[in-house]
């Protein structure tokens, strides 16, 4: 009963923060990552929020394009994948992700595509 509970939360928490579309597949993994992951719930739970929180603030910023980052968060520490149009971008998804409560560390992976930024 509680690892039903908890993969409910887990695809729960990112619909109720407004921004479930973009993290519907990572809401599906995280039920999946429940049973296996070294992780109590209470870290999941408080990992997704901040994926959740980092996406809802791309969405909403003018230099991000939120649909080439993919977030991933474990314990606290955020990674950036995903390729962007300028350095800019890439130096903004940095800042908002280093923003957010909760975050201890932002490792950016991202790639520039266009090199002029």
């Amino acid at each position: 009963m509680n690892r039903l509970w908890i993969v409910l939360l887990c695809g729960l928490l990112p619909a109720l923060s407004g921004c479930g579309a973009l993290v519907v597949g990572g809401a599906a993994a995280g039920g999946y990552y429940v049973g296996q992951d070294e992780r109590t719930a209470g870290e999941i739970s408080r990992d997704a929020t901040i994926t959740s929180t980092i996406n809802t603030r791309y969405v909403r910023d003018r230099e991000v394009k939120a649909m080439d980052i993919n977030v991933d968060t474990y314990r606290g520490v955020v990674t950036l994948y995903g390729s962007v149009s300028s350095r800019r971008s890439a130096e903004r998804a940095v800042e908002i992700a280093r923003s957010v409560k909760g975050v201890k560390q932002v490792n950016s992976k991202l790639t520039v595509i266009d090199g002029q930024g």
